[in-house]
């Protein structure tokens, strides 16, 4: 894959799979695999054994990795696609929906 389209701290709606409509903000990126780790979505549950970071072990719920395709940049409250355009010099990302520049 060439450059991402969804950065770290990005707010993102995802539009395809068990957690479909849901929001939340980008943790991390993983551009190799094409996966995003978003807040909130794709929770899956861990069994853990005691170790020194977790003196019980126990069930852990956390998040699990989600294709980056299943997710959508959200601008002003609204589901749009991404794009990138030269300003000036430097490449920047836009909203297609608006055509405002995101960062």
């Amino acid at each position: 894959m060439s450059t991402m389209k969804i950065k770290k701290g990005d707010t993102v709606k995802v539009i395809a799979g068990k957690d479909n409509g849901k929001e939340g903000t980008v943790v991390s990126v993983d551009p190799k695999n094409g996966k995003v780790l978003v807040e909130g979505v794709n929770m899956i549950t861990k069994h853990t054994k005691p170790s020194a970071a977790n003196q019980n072990g126990g069930i852990v719920h956390k998040e699990a990795p989600i294709e980056i395709s299943n997710v959508m940049f959200v601008h002003k409250g609204k589901a749009t696609r991404v794009g990138f355009k030269l300003a000036g010099d430097k490449k920047v990302r836009f909203a297609k929906s608006t055509g405002e520049v995101i960062d």
